[in-house]
């Protein structure tokens, strides 16, 4: 076998055996000094002596693995290697001094301790001078032209973040702080630490900063919001380190810094989920998710891949929708079985077809029409069709195909409705309220608020306004909005599908509101601006808007279950001949206009308010095709009677 030794290698070697030569004469010139014995019989021993100790320690230094190191990145386990090596090569002196015992060998008994005193110092000073060259010249010039950023958190991943950013050339840590008082007014690899966050503006304008790191994986949302807050107030720009869990299982590294997102500033605890449950309710079923393209029912479909599913049936009427969770399913979870099918919730043959063939045994019914202006004028009618009549046949196929479990994703905004929208999905949910009387199906109603990044949510329409150079558009000052992150909300659809109750309508922890503008400013800030640079502009409530949602988890009007962030609402019974009624107003034959579904919603949602009217064009002013209604005083295609 041939062993291959680089020169640097070799060099090192080289100097190691000087160090045995040094160390030897430097500590016989201590002992006697400086002046050397005149005997000619010392000097011969001396060199005899030296002579055995460079062998022995070449040998040392091999079996104590001391070339394997990088002198560069030299630390503390290179330094233990370096002591083992001493110790050998004191050992051996000791050895050959017990062998030359005899009068005459005048080997001093001070250099048992002298010579691996030098040695040590030669071997570990001449290491610790490389790195610290090497290191200087990697950061020369780098004090000048790095950013000049702040690091909040003096721990561990405080350390190793100082550690790592004073070796890149685009940053430059001038500062640290931290909440501990027994740090401050002390150094961290010679960055001062000056104080608690609350001294943050005070230290970003003395160093000219502009950019805040948070070295703290471990610390909880709220104090995470809280520090992240502090900085975004004094227009820098946050950046934070990754999770503690991926830091220890090494999946990125400590530098791997992101910008701090709006999630990061809800300050939500992590959701904790029966998974064992779930896994026992799911796995080895054939799943049915319908909307599986979309926000909420592409993120139901990644989570129920964990669970080990017999097969995924998605079921999406946009074509690109269903292509790109087809291609994530390909890419992240190949071993699951997947049935990608476009169709209509409104299609009923297509419904049949898709039950008759694949007969699923749980269904997730998220495919719904969500905009709220959009739904409330000129498309009423087919909120209609779409979120009841598309859960009607879902329900009535599921009742009659034996599904074991039927969750249908609703909204707060079903609470008092006010809009067509939420009015629709109220009725939705008395849908799978009646059939849950007298069907073997379990039917379960999940409502909860605004997920963050869905599409239709205020996030990407604020993104996009701040890439134009603003305006931010915010319909009122003081609108309120309840939000959670979109895994977090599957994860709890998913503990509320696999509860036992039946009919009974889930309500998720919202946490507290969040006003719009706030969240505008805050998403300003975190794109590097100012309200100054990117203002924000209120344009005054849109049709069917509220300025607040009701409150989901309030304890007077709900009760508890298990999980502390799952509630069941007290909801009113519905009519034993609501689904009859119901399904002769569906089955009208012509759409019909906003106002008169308006009206006739009110039958059954007792406690729906809708807006008041808009001004009506006059009869002479309508495009051609159209009428004004008699009755209603509205525009009208067609007639309607009334159930």
């Amino acid at each position: 076998m041939t062993i291959r030794i680089s020169v640097h290698t070799f060099l090192v070697f080289l100097f190691d055996l000087l160090a045995v030569a040094i160390a030897w004469v430097g500590g016989l010139l201590i002992r006697f000094n400086l002046a050397w014995p005149p005997d000619s019989g010392f000097f011969t021993s001396t060199l005899l002596i030296l002579a055995a100790l460079l062998p022995i320690h070449a040998l040392a230094c091999y079996w104590a693995g001391l070339y394997r190191g990088i002198w560069r990145f030299a630390s503390v386990p290179d330094l233990k290697r370096v002591l083992h090596a001493i110790a050998i090569s004191a050992a051996g002196l000791l050895t050959i001094k017990a062998l030359l015992d005899i009068p005459g060998s005048m080997l001093p008994r001070s250099m048992l301790v002298l010579y691996p005193l030098l040695l040590a110092a030669i071997m570990c000073g001449d290491r610790l001078a490389w790195r610290m060259w090497k290191e200087y010249r990697m950061s020369r010039g780098l004090h000048a032209f790095g950013k000049p950023v702040i690091i909040v958190g003096a721990g561990n991943s405080g350390k190793m973040l100082v550690d790592t950013l004073g070796r890149r050339a685009e940053w430059r840590v001038v500062a640290l702080l931290d909440d501990d008082h027994t740090k401050w007014k002390r150094e961290l690899y010679g960055i001062p630490i000056e104080g608690d966050v609350g001294a943050l503006p005070r230290v970003l304008k003395k160093y000219h900063a502009e950019h805040v790191v948070l070295a703290m994986p471990s610390a909880p949302p709220a104090i995470i919001k809280h520090v992240a807050n502090v900085a975004l107030g004094a227009n820098a720009r946050v950046f934070i380190v990754p999770g503690i869990e991926e830091l220890m299982c090494g999946r990125v590294e400590i530098d791997a810094m992101r910008p701090v997102e709006v999630e990061d500033l809800l300050g939500r605890e992590p959701v904790c989920i029966d998974a064992a449950h779930i896994h026992q309710v799911f796995a080895h079923r054939t799943i049915l998710v319908t909307g599986a393209g979309g926000s909420i029912g592409s993120e139901l479909c990644r989570q129920l891949a964990k669970f080990e599913p017999k097969r995924l049936i998605l079921l999406e009427v946009s074509e690109f929708a269903l292509y790109s969770i087809t291609e994530w399913f390909t890419s992240y979870h190949p071993e699951v079985k997947i049935v990608p099918l476009i169709g209509d919730v409104r299609d009923e043959a297509r419904i049949e077809e898709v039950f008759s063939i694949w007969y699923p045994q749980a269904v997730f019914h998220a495919a719904a029409y969500k905009h709220v202006p959009l739904m409330e004028t000129g498309n009423a009618w087919q909120a209609v069709s779409n979120n009841v009549f598309g859960t009607l046949q879902l329900a009535r196929c599921a009742h009659r195909y034996g599904v074991e479990r039927f969750v249908l994703i609703s909204t707060d905004k079903a609470v008092n409705p006010t809009n067509i929208m939420g009015a629709t999905k109220r009725l939705a949910e008395m849908v799978c309220q009646a059939f849950s009387v007298a069907s073997n199906t379990r039917f379960g109603i999940v409502r909860f608020g605004n997920v963050l990044g869905s599409s239709g949510s205020v996030v990407p329409k604020f993104q996009a306004q701040i890439a134009r150079g603003g305006p931010v558009t915010v319909t009122h000052p003081e609108i309120t909005r309840y939000f959670m992150s979109i895994p977090e909300a599957a994860q709890l659809v998913l503990q509320a599908a696999a509860q036992e109750e039946n009919g009974e309508i889930f309500v998720l922890d919202m946490g507290k509101p969040v006003k719009i503008a706030d969240l505008a400013r805050n998403m300003i800030h975190l794109s590097g601006y100012t309200e100054a640079q990117i203002n924000i502009e209120f344009t005054g409530l849109r049709p069917g808007e509220k300025l607040y949602e009701e409150l989901l988890a309030d304890t007077e009007q709900t009760l508890p279950t298990p999980h502390p962030k799952l509630r069941i609402a007290r909801s009113r019974q519905v009519d034993e001949d609501f689904l009859g009624n119901l399904q002769n107003w569906l089955e009208c034959p012509v759409p019909l206009d906003d106002e008169t579904v308006r009206c006739d919603i009110r039958q059954w949602v007792v406690e729906y308010t809708p807006p008041p009217p808009p001004p009506q064009p006059e009869a002479d002013d309508l495009p051609e095709g159209m009428f004004l209604n008699k009755k209603t005083g509205h525009a009208a295609g067609d007639c309607f009677q009334h159930v």
